[in-house]
């Protein structure tokens, strides 16, 4: 991908009004297209014909989530579910400190490797560790509601 020299990547910064705007712009367009596979055309700099491009519902649906954050105003990372998150890393995606972190992996309930001296956790099981603790959260939240809904 090719940049203009005034640009900057937004991995480390918040989007600015611009690309807010911009954001939030191409979102509608999308959301507009409906359920099923969204065309759009492109016109690449230096071609004479704009380009079609098909997006699936999964691409199109990952895309409107990713439009919606740049349009709040969030800062967003992408992660691979191959890469190899840092305690740290892996801490902060779950919003835990790290000696928390630290003690579900010594109780086994989230898997690692340890590189030399230091533990890497696998994107892809912290994932679904994190799925099942938020499934297990909507439970128990669920049956708290239909106790209380009891005792109304």
């Amino acid at each position: 991908m090719t940049l203009p020299a005034t640009a900057r990547k937004l991995g480390g910064r918040l989007p600015s009004e611009q690309e807010k705007a911009t954001a939030n712009q191409l979102r509608k367009l999308l959301a507009s297209q409906g359920s099923g596979d969204a065309k759009l055309k492109v016109a690449p700099s230096g071609a004479s014909q704009p380009v079609d491009v098909i997006l699936t519902p999964a691409i199109s649906e990952l895309l409107l989530e990713l439009l919606r954050h740049v349009g709040n105003g969030d800062a967003v990372t992408i992660v691979p579910v191959t890469q190899m998150l840092t305690t740290q890393q892996a801490a902060d995606i779950l919003n835990v400190s790290r000696p928390y972190l630290i003690s579900l992996i010594d109780k086994g309930e989230l898997g690692c490797t340890t590189v030399g001296r230091h533990r890497r956790i696998k994107a892809e099981h912290l994932f679904d560790y994190k799925r099942a603790r938020d499934e297990r959260r909507s439970t128990a939240l669920a049956d708290l509601a239909e106790l209380d809904s009891d005792l109304l």
